[in-house]
């Protein structure tokens, strides 16, 4: 019913918007005087930000349709090459010289926690001169009929691994964030297996695989809530008239709110900035803020199996780092992983994933031999500048680039270690 109500509430908004919108045309048109004065300009900002604050932000678009080659700028096409009820495998395809040797395949699953997938546009960005990129773009659970049945953790480590299949042998492998957990699950169960499309490289950036170590408030909030108070209390039926209308799901609107809430200052403060921009007539200034809460703003529902198989899994019991986390019934144990070369990266400043959460995950792949295996620590940027920004582009990617190219399949002839069992943390 509460969301049912936010649904109703956001609908009965819609007048008030459509004349704010008039009312900032009207102030902002160059033909209107009052448009050229300090006046007129403060009321089209006011006009603006009610209703870009009261707005439903819908899916952003990748827009990439070029990026640069040896030198050269070359076109790019998105493409869906796999495709189940709950995601999209999109391809950004480069046209590429027929006599240019292929650049590594690399798969890079977004997190499933409430932004779409385009919040990794600068991550897609940055590696598509390096190496040919495939994105995970999942979809807004509230527009998946309740028909096409459940979605959960299990799920989600079965479509990673379907996805492998896919692209085939040689695939490189990057989770942000979210997806750490059950993309080192995949590797797991897909070395445990002898599957020949394990991926040759797993690369794991601020991401959860041990919230024991150095908790943040994220990690806080599960444990003394415990699951309970998680269905409870976020766990709602989608809305009508969406397509899931009646499905289980974490509304993305709830996890954006907790989201502004751990930095409620630092919006309000771009907020009042974004108002003096356009008061002062800076374009720039506005576009950016524009840039960045288009994206930011635009939120998507989870299954409520997921999210609280997840929430359970990963913040509250510690299945993983514990050796007691579970697919389909079947042990995870991250000690089968021999194949698999391993880059762990975190930043300084991270308080979504405390900085040794990640690198966890080298505890507990204890058959990965040493020469392949990596950590990164990036000095003073916070969680999205693990996978965004200057320094991402500077100083993360070309250690990613090195790492990939070093270890491809073309050294699968090595050796291979000794297994050694795991014990439980």
């Amino acid at each position: 019913m509460f969301y049912q109500l936010y649904e109703m509430n956001h609908a009965a908004l819609q007048p008030a918007r459509a004349f704010a919108d008039a009312v900032r045309f009207f102030y902002s048109n160059p033909l209107n005087p009052f448009s050229h004065t300090q006046w007129g300009r403060s009321i089209a900002a006011t006009a603006e930000l009610f209703e870009r604050t009261t707005r439903r932000y819908g899916k952003p678009s990748f827009d990439l349709p070029h990026t640069a080659i040896d030198g050269k700028t070359v076109p790019v096409a998105e493409k869906t090459v796999w495709s189940r009820p709950f995601c999209n495998l999109l391809h950004f395809e480069r046209a590429l010289p027929a006599a240019r040797r292929p650049d590594p395949k690399l798969l890079i699953v977004a997190p499933m926690s409430g932004h779409y997938a385009t919040l990794l546009r600068g991550t897609v960005e940055a590696m598509m001169p390096h190496a040919d990129v495939y994105i995970t773009d999942w979809v807004d659970a509230r527009m998946v009929p309740v028909s096409e049945g459940r979605f959960d953790l299990d799920d989600y480590i079965d479509y990673v691994i379907g996805m492998l299949h896919a692209l085939g042998p040689d695939t490189h492998v990057m989770a942000v964030c979210q997806p750490s957990v059950p993309v080192l699950a995949a590797a797991a169960i897909m070395e445990a297996r002898g599957d020949r499309f394990a991926p040759s490289t797993m690369t794991l950036m601020g991401g959860p695989i041990d919230t024991r170590r150095n908790p943040t408030a994220v990690n806080v909030l599960a444990e003394e809530k415990g699951l309970d108070w998680f269905r409870d209390n976020v766990v709602m039926p989608a809305p009508w008239p969406t397509p899931g209308f009646g499905r289980s799901v974490y509304p993305g609107f709830l996890q954006l709110s907790g989201f502004m809430s751990m930095n409620l200052d630092r919006h309000i403060i771009a907020h009042k900035d974004f108002f003096m921009h356009l008061v002062r007539h800076d374009g720039d200034g506005a576009e950016k803020h524009r840039d960045f809460y288009d994206e930011y703003l635009a939120v998507m529902d989870l299954t409520a199996e997921f999210y609280l198989q997840t929430v359970d899994t990963v913040f509250i019991r510690h299945s993983l780092p514990k050796g007691e986390m579970t697919h389909r019934g079947a042990a995870v144990d991250p000690a089968a992983i021999r194949n698999v070369a391993l880059l762990t990266v975190e930043g300084e400043n991270d308080d979504i994933s405390g900085l040794g959460q990640t690198e966890a995950a080298h505890d507990l792949c204890i058959n990965i031999p040493d020469s392949r295996r990596s950590h990164y620590v990036q000095p003073t940027v916070g969680h999205y500048g693990v996978f965004n920004g200057s320094r991402f582009r500077a100083q993360i990617v070309p250690r990613i680039v090195d790492f990939i190219s070093r270890h491809g399949r073309e050294n699968a002839a090595r050796p291979k270690p000794r297994l050694v069992r795991s014990a439980k943390a």
